[in-house]
């Protein structure tokens, strides 16, 4: 009997400070739960051209979970699953030198920094507006702009079920979902 009170007492003590641990913790916990790698490279790209580091890295969650290497069914490749066809426009654009697929696909800095490049150029076209970016980011600027013209989306995040395309209605809900979350989580990003 005093043994199986001795182990409720116990397995309650250990709950309570399981407990304990875990709100005075939970900075951590919710740090463990919503990482950021490459925080260096997205403030300096950031900086760069002038885009929210939180949404970089937002848009780098949802698209290869900060996992260099990857490359998705369609060709898109890196940090930010960028197609290769859309790179090199990037690069010729922006004046860059020809950057591989090869480095893209495994060089963060390099991939970081033609994303959110690219990232800029959309919320440039979108007039800064976000929501719109982002859906461009995923589905093409064009078919975001027939979308409004025709009154298919409003552009606003309240009307994303409008989306046509479920990937992207999915993408910007998911891309907005982390972004809120790295603005509390990450404030000084």
């Amino acid at each position: 009997m005093k043994r199986k009170k001795f182990r409720s007492r116990l397995l309650l003590l250990v709950v309570i400070c399981f407990i304990v641990f875990l709100f005075g913790k939970s900075d951590w916990i919710t740090k463990q739960l919503y990482p950021v790698k490459y925080n260096g490279v997205i403030v300096e790209s950031s900086e760069k051209y002038d885009v929210d580091p939180h949404l970089i890295a937002a848009v780098i969650r949802v698209e290869s979970n900060f996992q260099t290497g990857r490359e998705s069914p369609k060709g898109a490749v890196g940090l930010m699953q960028l197609m290769p066809t859309t790179s090199d426009w990037i690069i010729e654009r922006a004046n860059l030198e020809h950057i591989p697929a090869e480095k893209l696909l495994h060089d963060p800095t390099m991939n970081i920094e033609l994303g959110t490049w690219y990232l800029n150029h959309l919320l440039s076209q979108f007039d800064g507006e976000k929501v719109k970016a982002i859906a461009a980011y995923n589905a093409g600027p064009g078919n975001v702009s027939k979308w409004i013209e025709q009154g298919t989306w409003s552009g606003e995040f309240a009307t994303a079920d409008d989306i046509p395309f479920g990937e992207t209605r999915r993408y910007v809900q998911k891309v907005f979902y982390y972004y809120n979350k790295y603005k509390e989580v990450y404030p000084k990003l």
